[in-house]
């Protein structure tokens, strides 16, 4: 199971950590891990500021965690990934998690 814990203060974002496997198909053919792939990497590749995180991608394991203030373009972009990896867990409920 794939599992996203989000966490906040308030309106500010402090951690974005995607860890784990679907297991929803054979390695290589998880339509699922694709899917939370695609959402986490397009989104890391479209923060402007990424001097303002420190930033962990590598399989099975993704995370992002402010380390300055974030950006209002930055803003946008996390509420996107995050936007885009609930429409996965109410997809395939078995396969991912998402801890607020």
């Amino acid at each position: 199971m794939i599992k996203v814990k989000l966490t906040c203060k308030g309106d500010n974002f402090i951690s974005l950590k995607v860890t784990g496997h679907a297991n929803s198909a054979a390695y290589g053919h998880d339509l699922v891990c694709s899917a939370v792939s695609a959402v986490v990497t397009g989104g890391f590749n479209n923060l402007q500021e990424i001097e303002s995180f420190k930033v962990t991608l590598e399989e099975g394991n993704a995370s992002l965690e402010a380390v300055k203030e974030v950006s209002a373009h930055d803003k946008i972009v996390i509420e996107t990934i995050v936007s885009g990896l609930k429409t996965i867990a109410e997809s395939d409920p078995e396969f991912v998690k998402i801890i607020e």
